[in-house]
């Protein structure tokens, strides 16, 4: 099982966790804050960046643009790699090892409503977005974000 330096979540005895590439995005918007994904329309829901699975047929930042535009209707670009960190967390019954890559992305245009149902774009404050998002891989990227904006 392949690892990153930086390894979240816990591991369940018995259940092997099959490892998946993804890409993860940070966009700011001024005051807005930060893009974050709200997944769920009624009762609990959870939070994440913006982001998903790397598909055979692309690349890092073809799968973050494609799927910061079906999570959020916003189009971005890839800045630069903000680190890697892997997470591990049971999808739907389905035990991974998400091996992400977090970028800092650029802003381009608000192409509309997001294509997944259950999926709507909030910005909120960064301190804000570390404490709501569910992967702490994600909370890790913020902060360092927020540290490497500072310095």
């Amino acid at each position: 099982m392949t690892r990153f330096a930086l390894q979240f979540g816990q591991t369940q005895p018995g259940l092997t966790y099959a490892e998946r590439p993804t890409a993860y995005g940070i966009c700011a918007r001024g005051d807005k804050g930060i893009a974050i994904v709200r997944i769920g329309k009624t009762g609990a829901c959870d939070y994440d960046l913006p982001g998903g699975g790397v598909e055979a047929n692309e690349d890092e930042a073809e799968a973050l643009m494609r799927e910061f535009t079906e999570e959020t209707g916003l189009t971005v670009w890839p800045v630069r790699v903000l680190g890697r960190a892997g997470q591990f967390w049971i999808n739907r019954g389905e035990p991974r090892n998400s091996l992400a890559t977090f970028y800092e992305v650029e802003f381009s245009a608000d192409d509309g409503a997001p294509t997944e149902p259950d999926h709507a774009l909030v910005w909120m404050p960064a301190q804000d977005a570390m404490m709501k998002v569910r992967h702490e891989a994600h909370a890790w990227a913020i902060m360092h974000w927020l540290r490497a904006k500072r310095a």
